[in-house]
């Protein structure tokens, strides 16, 4: 209850309601303790006006004139000459004298704490203008006790009114906030909860209804948002269930293609010269059929394997990548060449490495062949405080537009006629699986040029 929003609201109502009204207390005081002078002062007068009627007054009437004003003595001065009107004995002398025809309210406010806060019973003398100006001036002493007294009971009172006061204000301020802000806030919570246990169900979805703009304007952001990740996930398991046909149709013609290329070898030792001419077209055909659904199926996992970082010699890996190559494809037209530091050491994934590499340099030997002129590809290395950079440049007849545009972006990146774009999506995944970038930093007739960057982080050699 006073965790929740309602029940917060509901103290911080009283609290501050109570601080409003003890500032109001303090001046009420004030007031009343000035009220309760100006009284004594008219009673007084009254009492005076009384002696002045009959000049023989007996002294029983005049001690309960006395008595009624509640004061010792009455001095009423007219005419300029001072007159003791009424007087009875006291049984202390006066300790302080306060004037009440020009008393500033903070001279009232400050008077009246100092009288609530000294219980001694003493007497002072009050001074005051006559009423309806009958008189210079009248000036009273009388007993501060029952002053006191009645002072604190006015405060109590006051103080009883006000809490009463604070709790009825905050109990309808409670059920004000209740209604306008923390119904709606708990029904955006519950749509919020309702769609986390079935996002796929559309009854989920808010509906905006609040009258407060604020939240009405949250409501609607979560509608948005609502609409547009249930799309997301509906589109996501359609992409699944695609992508997981497209598996195992890629598996199963793998399987087929890769029958079919064995074949092909039979094929090519035929004596007539139409099949000769026709079959490195067809091999070259089941070739790119069968990378195709390879790298269709390494793209279809659910991720790649995170990296299993070791300390290696980079060389070694570029040599393996370059025999690798040359074995695969002993085409003499591409110079493979590699710049490598036989000293520089890599913290990697080497299998993984070993694939993107390969990938660059496979793309950039394809690349090369197919312009039938004789070209170079070549593979170095540098290091500097903060990463190492592997580089794959080569002398080939750059990117078409297509590629460049669409370079990192499965099935549509293709660097040759015919190619996925898988590899490079594949090989940038990798690179970013170690913190690093693969970047394309020049491309054109003549020169293309591949960047790896692989941060040394925390692992600085």
């Amino acid at each position: 209850m006073l965790n929740s929003l309602s029940g917060r609201f509901l103290i911080l109502t009283i609290v501050f309601v109570m601080l409003a009204e003890v500032l109001i207390f303090v001046p009420s005081v004030a007031r009343f303790r000035e009220d309760y002078l100006l009284a004594r002062l008219e009673r007084g007068q009254i009492a005076s006006l009384a002696l002045l009627a009959d000049d023989m007054l007996e002294t029983e009437l005049e001690a309960e004139l006395l008595e009624t004003a509640e004061v010792f003595n009455v001095v009423l001065r007219r005419d300029e000459v001072r007159q003791l009107m009424l007087s009875s004995p006291m049984i202390q002398p006066i300790s302080a004298t306060y004037d009440l025809r020009d008393a500033s309210a903070m001279t009232l406010i400050s008077d009246a704490l100092t009288r609530m806060i000294t219980p001694e019973d003493q007497i002072i003398r009050v001074i005051g203008a006559p009423v309806r100006e009958a008189g210079l001036l009248i000036e009273v002493t009388m007993a501060t006790a029952p002053l006191r007294t009645a002072m604190i009971d006015y405060g109590l009172r006051v103080l009883l009114l006000s809490a009463v006061i604070s709790v009825f204000t905050a109990l309808l301020l409670f059920a004000a906030v209740r209604r306008f802000l923390v119904r709606p806030i708990k029904g955006v919570v519950d749509y919020m909860q309702r769609y986390a246990a079935a996002p796929e169900d559309a009854r989920g979805i808010i509906q905006p209804s609040a009258g407060v703009t604020e939240i009405r304007e949250a409501e609607e952001a979560l509608q948005k948002m609502q609409t547009e990740l249930t799309q997301a996930l509906k589109q996501k398991e359609r992409l699944a269930q695609l992508g997981s046909a497209v598996a195992k149709i890629s598996h199963d013609l793998r399987n087929i293609l890769t029958s079919a290329q064995l074949f092909t070898d039979r094929i090519e030792a035929s004596e007539d010269p139409t099949v000769r001419r026709l079959a490195p077209k067809l091999v070259n055909s089941i070739t790119r059929a069968v990378n195709l659904c390879e790298g269709t199926l390494a793209f279809g996992r659910a991720e790649e394997p995170p990296p299993t970082l070791t300390v290696f010699a980079l060389a070694d890996v570029v040599v393996d990548v370059i025999e690798s190559e040359q074995l695969a494809a002993p085409d003499q037209s591409v110079d493979l060449r590699r710049d490598i530091p036989a000293h520089l050491m890599v913290r990697a994934d080497p299998e993984q490495m070993y694939r993107v590499i390969l990938n660059l340099v496979r793309n950039a030997r394809q690349a090369i062949v197919a312009t039938h002129t004789a070209g170079a590809i070549t593979v170095s290395a540098k290091e500097d405080d903060l990463a190492w950079w592997i580089i794959v440049e080569d002398t080939g007849p750059g990117l078409p537009a297509r590629a460049k545009e669409h370079l990192f972006t499965p099935f549509q990146g293709g660097m040759s006629k015919g190619g996925s774009g898988l590899g490079l999506a594949i090989s940038a995944e990798l690179v970013r699986g170690h913190g690093g970038s693969l970047e394309l930093k020049k491309t054109g007739v003549g020169c293309t040029r591949f960047e790896i960057c692989l941060p040394k982080g925390d692992g600085t050699l």
